[in-house]
């Protein structure tokens, strides 16, 4: 067995079809405001075959050296659009038939594994603050609200490593 060069991953990545509906997934990130979470978040998507992040409140935008540092280019590869007025953002997503996923700890929230897919609707996964979670403002247009199960002593995941994981969750669902 040998590793794979990177030409060689990038023509095998090409090759793939991103499963189900998970291309038509979009990705809000309000009031992130570290640069290196916004580059991964990019990373991610472009990982996991998501076209488009949307990126709100004071989340910073293309182009930054922090961003693309982490990023490493998917930046370029990634639609994205931002927006000042989130609330906004969300109302256009509804019309477009969107369900909004939040990924919060909430008293009702689910499980992510126990998560089931909606049927008909595209979905768009909503991220917020690193400290502060998703703006009090935001969580009455919220469709439903998914955690990450967690077992140890603290409490929370940074956002960037929530995009991936709840990403990867996604992927299974609609393998």
């Amino acid at each position: 067995m040998e590793k794979l060069s990177t030409k060689e991953i990038l023509h095998q990545n090409l090759e793939r079809t991103t499963p189900g509906k998970l291309g038509d997934v979009k990705i809000l990130l309000h009031n992130v405001r570290s640069m290196h979470n916004v580059g991964a978040a990019f990373r991610s998507a472009d990982a996991f075959g998501i076209h488009q992040l949307l990126l709100s409140g004071y989340t910073p935008t293309p182009p930054r050296p922090e961003i693309s540092k982490t990023a490493i280019g998917a930046e370029k590869h990634i639609e994205w659009q931002s927006s000042e007025n989130p609330v906004q953002t969300i109302k256009e997503l509804k019309k477009e038939d969107y369900c909004l996923i939040a990924l919060e700890q909430m008293t009702g929230s689910i499980l992510l594994p126990d998560y089931p897919l909606p049927e008909k609707q595209k979905i768009c996964l909503v991220f917020g603050n690193e400290v502060t979670g998703i703006d009090e403002e935001l969580l009455p247009y919220i469709d439903d609200f998914v955690e990450i199960p967690q077992y140890g002593h603290k409490h929370s995941l940074n956002v960037s490593v929530t995009v991936g994981v709840a990403l990867y969750a996604f992927l299974q669902k609609y393998w």
